[in-house]
Parts: C-alpha cells; structure tokens; sequence
C-alpha cells in the first residue's frame, strides 16, 4: 500500500524522515498513467473474471438456499395447515361445548325464572298475611291506646284530688306550726321567768352561804390560834421545867 497523500495525517517524525518532493507536471503525470495502464486494464480483466465466477458460485449456493428454504416453508406450511385443522376442531369441540353450556344456562334460568315466580307468589302471600296481621295490630294499638288515655284521665283526676288533700294538709300544718310556735313562745317566756327566779334564789342561798362559810372559816382561824398558844406555852412550861430539874441534878 502506498502511504497516505494527506500531509496532516502523517506523523511530524516521518513528514521529517520523507524529502520534499518538487510538484509533478501534467506531462509527467499523462506518461505516468500511459505506461501503466495496460497494467490496470489487465487488472480490472481478472477482477471482473473472479467476479463473474464469485458470482455464478453464489448465485448456485444462492439457488440451493432457496430449494431449501422453498422445501422448509413447505413443510412449515403443512405443519401450519395441520395446526389449522387442529385449531378448527378444538374450536369446533369449544363451540359444541359453549351450546352445551348455553343450553344450560336456559334450563338454569327457567328453572330460576319458576323458582322465582314460585318466591313472589309466597312474597305476596306473606305480604297479604302480614298487611291483615299488621292491620290487626293497629287497631288492637288503638283500642290500647283508647284505654290507656282513659287510665290516663282516671290517673290524672285521682292526682288533682291528691293535689287539693295536700294543699289542705299544707294548710292544716301551717296552723299547727303557727299554733306550735305560739305554744313554744309562751313555753319559752314561763321557763326564762322560771329560771330567772330560780337563777336569784340561787344567788342568794350562795351568798348566804358563802357568809356562813367564811364565819365559820373565821371561828376555826380563831380557835387554831387559841391552840398555837396554848402548845406554844405547854411547850415554852415543860422546856422549862425539864431545864430545871436538869439544873438541880
């Protein structure tokens, strides 16, 4: 391979390495490709042989790809047809059995539909039952009613009669606490003047008490002093006796 004609592709060591040639004339160059071009022609001759031989090579390698292929997309092709029957009679057996279900679906749903018949006529029934039951209900709830307003208006006079029997009992214990706290006044005031009188008394058997005791108190002072003199003097008497006769002995 000749090097590259392109200066700034080369490295700056080999650009050093390779002399600076002197530009080519036109001369130059027409005898340049003169004498080789021959050369070339001959060239593209065997070129264009091998590819001609290339060619019919591929083109019966290419030829047996395509027996193969042809061959192979045949039987693909009977495989895919015998999927196809296949598909069709399972589709078949799901049609048949999607029939099947469906017929048993109506039966189902007749069945229901009497069922459901036979269940609103027994609804209705009870509903009828239920509407005379309630009926009789209401009117047994008025007849109650009735009587219980009745006992209400019973119970309500009986307690207006209690009401006034209270209202006189009220009345009677007002006069009897007013007769009560007369009673307590006059109680009250006899036992103040009771004990204002006994209260005096009191003080006066006290007081003369209190004088007795202290006459008495007075007398026993009295008498006790008597006696300290007397001791004093048997005391001071027999002292001296006893000095004496000690003196004499």
């Amino acid at each position: 391979m000749t090097p590259s004609a392109n200066p700034q592709q080369q490295s700056p060591q080999l650009a050093d390495r390779i002399p600076p040639q002197p530009p080519l004339t036109l001369e130059e160059v027409s005898g340049y490709v003169r004498a080789h071009i021959g050369q070339w022609i001959s060239e593209d001759k065997t070129v264009e042989e091998k590819l001609i031989r290339l060619s019919a090579a591929h083109g019966a390698e290419q030829r047996e790809r395509s027996i193969r292929i042809e061959e192979e997309l045949k039987h693909q092709r009977e495989l895919m047809k015998q999927g196809f029957d296949l598909m069709e009679k399972r589709f078949e057996a799901v049609d048949k059995r999607f029939d099947a279900v469906d017929k048993r679906f109506e039966a189902m749903s007749e069945e229901n539909n009497r069922r459901f018949d036979a269940v609103d006529k027994r609804f209705e029934a009870m509903s009828e039952e239920n509407n005379r039951r309630f009926d009789a209900v209401d009117k047994r709830f008025e007849a109650m009613s009735e009587e219980n307003n009745r006992r209400f208006d019973a119970m309500d006079k009986r307690f207006e009669a209690m009401g006034k029997r209270f209202e006189a009992m009220d009345k009677r214990f007002e006069a009897m606490s007013g007769e009560n706290n007369r009673r307590f006044d006059a109680m009250s005031a006899e036992n103040n003047r009771r004990f204002d009188a006994i209260s005096a008394e009191s003080n006066r058997r006290f007081d003369a008490m209190g004088k007795e005791n202290n006459r008495r108190f007075e007398e026993i002072n009295h008498r006790l002093d008597r006696f300290m003199r007397w001791s004093f003097g048997i005391t001071i008497g027999s002292a001296s006796l006893v000095i004496a006769v000690l003196k004499f002995l």
